[in-house]
């Protein structure tokens, strides 16, 4: 689908000095477009009616002492109520930062107390938590509850209507004038694989500067559609479907059921959408299960297409002369079968779709290509406010993260970690300066901790994580998330994988089946009764051997001191934000070294 010319109104939000004044950019040449709405349609504000709200809402925390350079923790699911909070806060000059909402008690108390902040916006669902970390937050002034109870005013909180419009004669213009670029506009907490999260200070001007990159790369209308649906903590959310919106006009549809994006995007219908590489595989996985499911002839007729269509992808990849009959075969297949596959998904009427904050098997952005979307994966950090590099429409590389974004400037250290450096680069990590100055150099790139190769056209390969290389015991240096996402490739069966190997005589893994795949699979192949469980699935000999053909087909594809020498299936599944996995769905390697201790032991017996 052809982008369209960004409206000449829109660049002067792009222009604005704060978020707050381009929020009143925006509400002056869109009043009357949808800012934000809730999937079925009970709520929805226009840009005029949210500044209207963000202004009473800001005086009404201005009421209750929030004033330049504080902050205030907000743990939302995403709601049209996080938007108009978010910019409340930072009209008044404060730092709203995002709780992840499987957080412990332990864990908000940490955060609230490492951002000092004076008041809190929670839902009901997760007050009863916040209020275990109150009791040793001496600093947490208020609790606002959206959707209270009866009865939870004995605890002393606020409700959002008792703030909302308290104090209609504070002055907001005057509050929003003293905001300067190089104020704190967010605080990102990093989801804490390696210790204690850090909090990234982003200033107006980093965010801003991330946000003037998209006019290069994504076309985006003003009332172009987006869905809220990541964890509001991360800064791929925030950037995308928050700050990004208010800078272009866009429309966002709250989604507050991440587990259900996939029912989602048909009511939606996006014209620009990103998700986690696990959302991209779990569409894939599900197609792949739909097929299996079709009578043979037209199964046949569909993997046929595929099969052309790849080919046709894999030819324009390797910049080989397409042939016309295998051309004039693709475009017949779009119009019978990708086209009508486009619609079922939601995603018919895609500007851009983008994939990343972790790494994603290049056969998956393969497969989506060839039923004809130009999945384009992408590479930031918190530190970065989401930017760093991208590979634009019309001119993706598969197996990379794609050049710079327009204003960032990338390079190899001598070890090849990549370092970046532009106005998204953080003002630093709250109240860490050795730490600061440990990742931000003198001369102001910041080193990411990836390890990245760089080709003559300046396209980024991500190698890995820089502290996760696994050195086996013959000194071979291997990537872990490189084998990972080669495992994954290898069948739909194949939900998570985690590569043991450092210090180690051969490379181990464990595998967490597919949960929605293996169950459709194994129904089909008659294998563990009528309504399976992974548990129980993870003990059938027969899951057991596809996964081993699996694991076969992904050794063929790795030199041999990579491969998979043995492998334990895990029973249940690995969730955003439990034990094995950040919210982010990014793996927690030592605390699953620690969980799983005994089976990785069990798989160098006798080594």
């Amino acid at each position: 689908m052809e982008g369209s010319t960004i409206a000449a109104s829109t660049p002067q939000a792009v222009d604005a000095a704060n978020l707050g004044e381009a929020l009143r950019r925006t509400a002056a040449a869109h009043p009357d477009l949808t800012a934000v709405r809730t999937l079925d349609g009970s709520l929805e504000l226009t840009w005029a009616q949210l500044r209207a709200r963000v202004d009473a809402l800001a005086g009404g925390l201005a009421r209750l002492g929030v004033g330049h350079g504080d902050t205030v923790a907000l743990m939302l699911t995403n709601r049209p109520e996080f938007h108009l909070a978010d910019l409340a806060v930072v009209t008044l000059g404060a730092a709203p930062f995002s709780i992840y909402l499987t957080s412990s008690p332990e864990q908000i108390e940490y955060v609230v107390g490492d951002a000092q902040a004076r008041v809190a916006i929670v839902e009901h669902a997760f007050l009863s938590r916040l209020l275990e970390a109150r009791q040793h937050l001496p600093v947490l002034k208020h609790v606002i509850v959206i959707d209270p109870e009866e009865g939870e005013s004995n605890y002393g909180l606020l409700t959002l209507e008792e703030v909302e419009g308290s104090n209609p004669e504070f002055d907001v213009d005057a509050a929003l004038a003293a905001v300067t670029p190089d104020d704190v506009a967010t605080l990102i907490y990093t989801s804490g694989t390696t210790g204690p999260p850090k909090g990234v200070e982003l200033a107006h001007r980093n965010i801003l500067g991330a946000v003037r990159a998209v006019q290069e790369i994504i076309n985006l209308d003003p009332g172009s559609r987006v869905i809220s649906w990541l964890p509001a903590a991360h800064i791929a959310e925030r950037a995308a479907h928050h700050y990004i919106p208010v800078v272009y006009a866009a429309t966002i549809t709250t989604s507050p059921d991440p587990r259900a994006i996939v029912q989602t995007l048909p009511q939606v219908r996006p014209n620009w959408f990103f998700a986690v590489p696990r959302v991209w595989e779990k569409l894939k996985a599900g197609l792949e299960a739909m097929l299996a499911a079709q009578p043979e002839e037209a199964r046949a007729r569909v993997e046929g297409a595929l099969a052309a269509a790849r080919q046709r992808v894999e030819l324009l990849q390797q910049g080989a002369e397409v042939p016309a009959e295998l051309e004039q075969a693709v475009r017949a297949a779009d119009d019978a079968i990708f086209s009508n596959l486009r619609t079922m998904l939601g995603l018919d009427e895609v500007v851009t779709v983008n994939v990343g904050a972790a790494p994603t098997p290049p056969d998956v952005i393969a497969f989506f290509h060839a039923l004809g979307i130009e999945l384009a994966e992408l590479w930031g950090m918190s530190e970065t406010c989401g930017a760093g590099t991208v590979n634009r429409p019309g001119a993706v590389r598969i197996g990379t993260v794609g050049p710079p974004s327009p204003g960032v400037e990338a390079r190899l250290a001598e070890d090849g970690e990549l370092l970046v450096r532009g106005a998204c680069v953080m003002r630093g990590y709250r109240g860490r300066p050795e730490k600061t100055a440990e990742t931000i150099d003198a001369d102001g790139w910041l080193h990411t901790g990836d390890v990245a190769e760089i080709d003559a056209d300046g396209y980024v390969r991500i190698v890995d994580r820089k502290k996760e290389l696994i050195i086996n015991a013959a000194g071979k240096n291997m990537s872990p998330a490189n084998i990972e996402a080669t495992l994954k490739s290898a069948s739909p069966l194949i939900g998570q994988a985690c590569v043991i190997g450092d210090g180690k005589p051969f490379n181990t893994a464990l595998i967490v089946l597919d949960a929605d795949f293996a169950p459709a699979w194994a129904k089909q192949q008659g294998v563990g009764g009528e309504e399976p469980s992974l548990a129980a699935l993870a003990g059938e000999e027969r899951v057991v051997a596809a996964v081993q053909e699996a694991v076969d087909v992904a050794n063929a594809r790795l030199s041999r001191v990579e491969q998979i020498k043995r492998f334990t299936l895990v029973e249940g599944d690995w969730l955003p934000g439990g034990d094995e996995l950040t919210p982010t769905m990014k793996l927690k390697r030592r605390p699953i070294g620690d969980k799983y201790a005994g089976a990785i032991d069990g798989m160098y017996v006798g080594h």
